[in-house]
C-alpha cells in the first residue's frame, strides 16, 4: 500500500521539477565598473530601468536626468543600472575607470554602473540578450537603436517595454511608470 502513495508523489516531484518558471531579468548575473560580481536578484521587488550609456554622445546629459530620476524615486523602488557601450560610433572609448570618473565628476552618479559591455552584435551580453529577443523574454523582440535606450522591468523582475534614446528619463511615460504602482 504504501509503494501506492509514495510513485504518485514522486512523480508529483518529478512533474513539478519539469515546469519552466517565466524568465525574468533576476537569472543574469554581471560585473559591475569595479569588476564585482552583480546578481540581479538583489533587486527583487523594484522596478528597474536598465539603459546602455555613453560618455561622447548627444544624449550624453540624460545622465544626469537618470541621476535626478534616481534620487527623485529611489526611496519608492527604483533602481537604473547602466551599462556603458562602445557599440556606436566609438561614442564610449574610456576605461571602466575613466567611465565611473567621468560618471562621478559630471553627473555625480549613484546609480548601478557595469563595465563596459557589448549591446548588440555577435557579442552581446546575456543581458542584451534577454532584453531584446522576445524568445528568451517572452514579451517583445527590439533593437538597441542608439546609446540611452532604456527598457523597464518590473517589480517581478519581467521586461514591460522599452523607452528609445531620444525620449527623456524624466519623460511623463517614465515617471507615471515608476508611480504606477501608488496609484493603484
Amino acid at each position: 500500500m504504501k509503494r501506492f502513495l509514495i510513485i504518485p508523489f514522486l512523480l508529483i516531484l518529478i512533474g513539478c521539477s519539469q515546469i519552466k518558471t517565466e524568465p525574468s531579468i533576476y537569472d543574469y548575473t554581471v560585473n559591475d565598473i569595479n569588476g564585482n560580481t552583480f546578481d540581479f536578484v538583489s533587486l527583487e521587488g523594484k522596478k528597474i530601468i536598465i539603459v546602455n550609456t555613453a560618455s561622447k554622445c548627444g544624449f550624453t546629459d540624460q545622465y544626469g536626468e537618470l541621476e535626478e530620476l534616481y534620487q527623485k524615486y529611489q526611496s519608492k523602488g527604483l533602481e537604473i543600472v547602466a551599462f556603458p557601450s562602445n557599440d556606436f560610433k566609438n561614442q564610449e572609448p574610456g576605461s571602466n575607470e575613466e567611465i565611473e570618473e567621468f560618471c562621478k565628476e559630471n553627473y555625480n552618479v549613484t546609480f548601478w554602473l557595469m563595465e563596459k559591455s557589448h549591446v548588440k552584435g555577435k557579442d552581446m551580453i546575456d543581458v542584451y540578450k534577454y532584453l531584446t529577443k522576445k524568445s528568451i523574454n517572452n514579451k517583445m523582440d527590439s533593437k538597441i537603436g542608439w546609446n540611452f535606450q532604456k527598457y523597464l522591468i518590473d517589480e517581478k523582475g519581467h521586461l514591460v517595454k522599452y523607452i528609445p534614446a531620444k525620449v527623456s528619463p524624466l519623460d511623463t511615460s517614465i515617471v507615471n511608470w515608476v508611480l504606477l504602482s501608488e496609484l493603484k
